[in-house]
């Protein structure tokens, strides 16, 4: 399994298409912030818009993807002149279709969603990408092909919105997910995603720790996996992924190890050692640095949620 295939499993991730915006000039679309474990993501078909969140004015044209990890609260601006117009929202079976107020062209064809991830190894993964994460797949031209065609596809199921309409809008959302987190820095997006890494050395260190992260991960055993020196390893690695061997080495880990606590009876002391931890109170410690809570309150806490979750009757009418 490759590395961000791995991360969206681990992030128990779940995607939804909310709106399909159809705005006209001169619109501001005020959009709310979201719940806790969701974040907010607008992909522009068509047309020019800026997205204005916390202080970035961001300017948007046709295939730009911006994703919100924080859930922030945001606006969509569209140009034009005079006193701005807001929006008005049709109900579908599958989603909301906005329109400018008083009508008119519509300048841009924008969809809007949201993801949805666990408290453990989803929130470590969320609140380890820039915020906002804001993507250009219109500038390369392969990432600009693909996108015309999962376009083509959204479309073409938004016309449609019949039955099995919002599932499979929900798996595009996911693919497209996909592609902004494998897109590196440099080619679309003026961000570090860690998990895009450019040099394939790199990228096969973090995908051999990924997938067995308590393996002994020492930086010389690293640095041979990559077949690097010392040195050139540590540059190439700080400079593919905006971070630290270290820090990356405790993220995977704990997110490892918050997959085990919400899906397993093992111990904690176990957890510890499977994810490369000489003891149970220095996993703890970080474990709690990172997550904000113990692993033994996290995991009566993802029991508690699971059970919230689950209908009284088992989910039978």
């Amino acid at each position: 399994m490759d590395s961000v295939s791995r991360l969206l499993r681990m992030a128990q991730l779940r995607a939804s298409l909310d709106k399909r915006c159809l705005l006209g000039e001169g619109t501001r679309m005020e959009v709310a912030r979201h719940r806790e474990l969701e974040a907010p993501f607008h992909v522009l078909l068509e047309g020019e818009c800026q997205l204005q969140v916390g202080t970035a004015l961001l300017d948007l044209g046709p295939g730009d993807v911006v994703m919100i990890p924080s859930g922030a609260p945001h606006r969509v601006i569209t140009s034009g002149q005079g006193r701005p117009r807001g929006t008005t929202e049709t109900a579908g079976d599958a989603f909301v279709t906005t329109h400018s107020e008083r009508g008119g062209v519509a300048v841009i064809d924008l969809f809007c969603g949201h993801y949805t991830f666990d408290a453990g190894a989803g929130s470590l993964l969320f609140r380890s990408l820039p915020d906002p994460v804001h993507v250009s797949f219109g500038q390369s031209a392969e990432s600009d092909e693909v996108l015309r065609m999962l376009s083509a596809l959204m479309r073409g199921e938004a016309r449609r919105e019949g039955e099995g309409t919002a599932a499979i809008l929900s798996a595009l959302c996911t693919v497209l997910l996909a592609m902004v987190l494998r897109t590196s820095r440099g080619d679309t997006t003026n961000t570090t995603l860690w998990t895009a890494a450019t040099d394939g050395r790199i990228a096969e260190a973090i995908e051999g720790v990924l997938n067995d992260p308590g393996a002994d991960w020492t930086i010389d055993r690293l640095c041979r996996a990559a077949a690097m020196s010392r040195a050139t390893f540590l540059r190439h690695f700080g400079q593919d992924t905006g971070m630290t061997v270290g820090a990356f080495l405790a993220r995977a880990r704990l997110m490892a190890a918050a997959e085990l606590l919400g899906s397993t009876d093992a111990t904690v002391a176990t957890i510890a050692g499977q994810v490369g931890y000489q003891s149970e109170s220095a996993f703890s410690r970080a474990f709690r640095a990172e997550v904000g809570t113990t692993p033994a309150r996290f995991r009566r806490d993802q029991v508690q949620r699971r059970k919230a979750s689950t209908p009284a009757d088992g989910g039978h009418p």
